[in-house]
């Protein structure tokens, strides 16, 4: 069974930081692209991050990009997503999904559907 579970969500002030973990088991985890997405009350589902199979290599949407950091643990099986420099605009939902298939050293995550998910942990950012 594939599971992905997502940890570190909470309260935090702007400008604050935390830092998410995601831990998957059931999958042979080197091979698959990890992605962060997130979803706000009212808003659609959107792609913030995403850490390549092979490499590390990383992509940011526009919205985080200089704040958001990710980074994998391929012995353990975690990824982690640091987030510095908060601010309300970030509070959602936050989702890691897993998917197979992205060529070395590339990954996308806007309107790409990945394999697995897991269910969320929230974060909230208070002004």
């Amino acid at each position: 069974e594939v599971q992905l579970v997502e940890s570190g969500g909470g309260l935090v002030q702007a400008g604050g930081s935390l830092r998410l973990t995601c831990a998957a088991s059931g999958i042979t985890f080197d091979d698959y692209a990890i992605g962060w997405f997130r979803q706000a009350p009212g808003k659609e589902r959107e792609g913030v991050s995403c850490i390549s199979s092979s490499d590390g290599s990383t992509y940011y949407a526009d919205s985080v990009k200089g704040r958001f950091t990710s980074t994998r643990d391929n012995a353990t099986g975690t990824v982690y997503l640091r987030m510095n420099s908060l601010t309300p605009e970030d509070t959602a939902v936050y989702y890691c999904a897993a998917d197979l298939g992205w060529p070395a050293g590339y990954c996308l995550v806007d309107g790409y559907d990945y394999d697995y998910w897991g269910q969320g942990t929230q974060v909230t950012v208070s002004s």
